[in-house]
């Protein structure tokens, strides 16, 4: 394992809650092909002080490493590749666990296809792999979450949008899986979202979404100036989802949705609600100045 650390002092926007500036950042990765995407859990360490996740890579030449496997401390981590086996996608850009199958995920690549994985050790292998179910025109994904409700299962996903032009379009579905393993979409809803910050032209509305076990919507946005940055990024309380026990999948934004902390400097494109705990992992793609993680507390109920 490679071993890294970064401290940064951190800036808030003024009228949100503080972005926690004495917690400092944790490098994960110091250049473009080691910037995270998305993260997903995968459990607690062994003595219990600290949660293994996994990290998708955005890379997309044949052979580049597409996931990783970072185990978090207060004060360090530790990151570990992890053997990609099977069909190779481009561009992961989000990964969430599938509750019930341990193990096993779903991971998206940006222009919507679907790979379920089965994660053992050190190596991931392809079960199956399938497109969304509704891609709009100019669609590009950084986001994919599912949530657990009355015993049936839903997927968010969102087109990250680009500035004041182009809203994300946040969808939702019911989600089943086939025998063979794969994913199955039921009827698509979707909803409009602008996020309250960043304000800048090349903004990403959405970069990744992640869900409370009470049916909280937490999303992060993102400004991108260029692979030196300047970045930019907060994560924001956007609404609510609910399943019934019918399966029917209701999303409610907001009005006026909270920003919960500010990031200037970093472009956050993972959001992962441990579970029994109000901490919240943020992943960072910085582009040329590689990948961060931290911990802040928006989660919980």
């Amino acid at each position: 394992m490679a071993w890294l650390t970064a401290a940064t002092a951190l800036l808030t926007m003024p009228g949100t809650a503080p972005a926690d500036a004495d917690v400092v950042w944790q490098q994960v990765g110091g250049d473009a092909r080691s910037g995270v995407s998305g993260l997903a859990y995968e459990g607690r360490t062994g003595d219990g002080t600290g949660v293994n996740v996994l990290a998708v890579h955005d890379n997309k030449g044949s052979g580049q490493k597409r996931l990783s496997r970072i185990t978090h401390w207060d004060g360090a981590d530790g990151i570990s590749p992890i053997t990609w086996s099977g069909a190779e996608p481009v561009d992961l850009e989000a990964i969430e666990a599938i509750p019930g199958a341990p193990g096993e995920y779903l991971a998206l690549t940006g222009r919507g296809v679907v790979f379920r994985l089965k994660v053992d050790g050190p190596t991931a292998t392809v079960v199956d792999y399938t497109p969304l179910p509704t891609i709009g025109e100019g669609d590009d994904f950084e986001s994919f979450a599912i949530v657990a409700q009355n015993g049936k299962l839903a997927a968010l996903w969102a087109d990250r949008g680009a500035g004041a032009a182009r809203p994300a379009t946040l969808y939702a579905a019911p989600l089943t899986f086939a025998p063979w393993g794969q994913p199955l979409f039921g009827t698509v809803t979707r909803r409009p979202y602008q996020a309250p910050y960043p304000t800048a032209t090349s903004t990403r509305h959405i970069s990744d979404i992640s869900v409370t076990p009470s049916g909280r919507i937490l999303t992060s946005s993102a400004s991108d100036a260029g692979d030196n940055g300047p970045f930019d990024s907060a994560v924001s309380d956007t609404g609510r989802v609910t399943v019934s026990a019918a399966g029917r999948v209701r999303i409610t934004l907001g009005a006026s949705p909270t920003v919960l902390g500010t990031f200037p400097g970093y472009k956050i494109e993972a959001v992962e609600c441990l579970p029994d705990s109000t901490d919240t992992l943020l992943g960072t793609d910085d582009e040329n100045l590689g990948g961060f993680v931290r911990t802040v507390s928006y989660c919980g109920s």
